[in-house]
């Protein structure tokens, strides 16, 4: 009504005449009134759906408390008498699908907002292999919401009827136990780890992460880290932070660094709020380095084979060894397995893809030992099949005080796996499109660049020799011209091969109003110019922004940091 009053129709539509729907990370949209924003009603909505797809089933549900929104959702399945195991208080985002798994569930619910900004929330599902749900299962959820919009009974309301209801238990003792039993595997040194003289530094970003890294580093031997005590406590207005992602790097990381400088710590780690994701920045004579995801995936990568090298003898089990990384990430994990002979694979962008890839292998016996994708996302192992920071936080303190026992720095390991199988240089980032039809027009445009049905030819002054198309199922590369990753209509993605080594893609994002752009220069191993292939690197990013963006012409606004 006070819309109508103030004569604000473009909110209006933009809240009631359309739906959520599912992108790379479930649901995420601001909070407040109307069908395309998250509430009570649309959390209400989304979850009714669970009990047609769960009545045939003997298996439970479970649900992650997240203030009134997180009982809500229990309410709903309660009010059908469908068990609910939900969680007493506020726990990482990766230990929903890692219950799921361990209590034999049938679905899981996050909700979160992750590294979103403060005025959103979402709504994650976990599917019964413990991954998120992906094509068809979104799109039959979203049918079902439509086909049921109005709440079932007054009980879906009702706050009470968790905390009375027999059917609800609590998971969070046998969960946490059993996770932090289960990340002994991930732990290859525990004797340096116990005699480790590195200091670490942790943020939760205001965030859940605190505890539970707390618990990890004990888990690993180590002593816990050294929390940022202004942003160790969960704080959904983020108070001192002005974007809470610790992607965004050292201009978010701030009160990290300035406290790792008090205490004379050498590495700082960061988890973003729902402890999904983790940010790593050492100091050196020169000052503080903050990894990229690349950079991070690097590392990781070397660091799971050298050890799964170390403990399995028999050449032969190679044949069974994976590594994943979503298509926008480095190719630097294909190099590895170019030169050491186990199996890589991409997957299109989004956790969702890899965690049901690693399911598929794991039924045939395979094991993917590490997987990850560019925006801070990893996973060591596979004993959820979601990103995780709380594991990754402490398998990086585990490597880095391998590292410092042998007088090596992270950021001169980093170098050693670039000279042994290749520079991979990569610049990522984003501009923010407000406006839906803008978006569109600039990829129907690079979609008919020189001429309908033409895309370009050049970037920056190098010759691009493939395009595949992910939006329309395009691929030049492939004798039918058809791409071999899954179709993906609802979203915008372009890949460009250059033949001067770089690889440069532009996609939307599934959650906010953004284009976000990724170059990576792929080199061989001894072409180690490092300013050379950076300088190359820059005219084609800047080519692809400016050339086929169009920022001025299109009002994009750029990302500032």
């Amino acid at each position: 009504e006070s819309l109508i009053v103030a004569g604000r129709l473009d909110d209006l539509r933009s809240r009631l005449c359309s739906r959520m729907s599912f992108g790379t990370a479930g649901l995420r949209a601001p909070m407040g009134a109307g069908f395309n924003r998250i509430n009570d009603l649309t959390i209400i909505q989304s979850t009714q759906v669970g009990p047609d797809l769960i009545f045939n089933s003997l298996h439970l549900t479970v649900l992650f408390f997240c203030s009134i929104r997180g009982v809500l959702t229990a309410a709903v399945m309660l009010s059908r008498d469908v068990p609910v195991h939900l969680f007493s208080t506020f726990v990482p985002t990766p230990y929903v699908p890692y219950a799921v798994k361990k209590l034999g569930a049938t679905a899981g619910v996050m909700i979160t907002a992750s590294h979103n900004p403060k005025e959103d929330n979402g709504y994650k599902v976990y599917w019964c292999n413990g991954a998120q749900i992906a094509s068809p299962h979104d799109k039959e959820i979203l049918r079902s919401i439509e086909e049921q919009l109005e709440p079932w009974s007054a009980s879906c309301w009702e706050e009470e009827l968790v905390e009375k209801c027999s059917l609800r238990t609590d998971p969070l003792t046998q969960i946490n136990s059993c996770y932090m039993d289960e990340l002994t595997s991930l732990c290859f040194h525990r004797d340096l780890n116990s005699s480790c003289s590195l200091k670490f530094v942790h943020s939760s970003f205001h965030g859940v992460g605190h505890v539970f890294v707390q618990q990890a580093f004990q888990t690993f031997g180590f002593t816990p880290p050294i929390p940022v005590p202004e942003q160790k406590d969960p704080d959904p207005n983020f108070p001192s932070v002005r974007c809470p992602n610790p992607e965004e790097g050292e201009s978010v990381l701030e009160l990290s660094l300035l406290l790792a400088e008090r205490e004379n710590a050498q590495i700082v780690l960061a988890t973003d709020p729902d402890a999904d994701r983790l940010a790593v920045a050492e100091r050196s004579d020169s000052g503080w380095k903050v990894f990229t995801g690349n950079e991070l995936a690097a590392l990781l990568g070397w660091w799971m084979f050298f050890n799964w090298k170390e403990n399995n003898s028999n050449p032969g089990d190679i044949q069974g060894v994976y590594m994943l990384a979503t298509t926008v990430s480095s190719k630097i994990l294909k190099a590895f397995a170019r030169a050491e002979g186990f199996h890589f694979e991409e997957t299109l962008p989004g956790f969702k893809w890899i965690g049901n890839r690693i399911h598929e292998l794991s039924k045939t016996g395979n094991k993917v030992i590490f997987s990850f994708e560019e925006s801070i996302g990893f996973l060591c192992g596979s004993m959820v099949p979601e990103k995780d920071g709380v594991s990754s936080a402490v398998v990086v303190a585990e490597m880095a005080s391998y590292l410092h026992n042998k007088n090596l720095s992270l950021n001169q390991q980093l170098h050693n796996i670039y000279q042994t199988y290749g520079y991979h240089i990569s610049k990522t980032s984003y501009i923010v499109c407000n406006h839906p039809p803008t978006i569109q027009r600039i990829f129907s445009r690079i979609r008919n660049f020189d001429s309908e049905g033409s895309y370009p030819k050049t970037c920056g002054g190098a010759q691009i020799i493939h395009v595949r198309d992910v939006t329309t199922g395009y691929d030049s590369s492939q004798p039918d011209l058809r791409s071999v990753l899954p179709v993906s209509r609802s979203s915008q993605m372009i890949t460009f091969t250059l033949q001067n080594g770089v690889v440069a893609t532009l996609r939307t994002s599934g959650t906010e109003p953004k284009i976000k752009y990724y170059t990576e220069f792929c080199a061989a191993p001894g072409k180690s110019d490092v300013t050379t292939l950076e300088e190359e690197l820059k005219k084609v990013t800047t080519a692809l922004l400016d050339e086929f963006l169009e920022p001025e012409k299109n009002n994009l606004i750029r990302r500032f940091v």
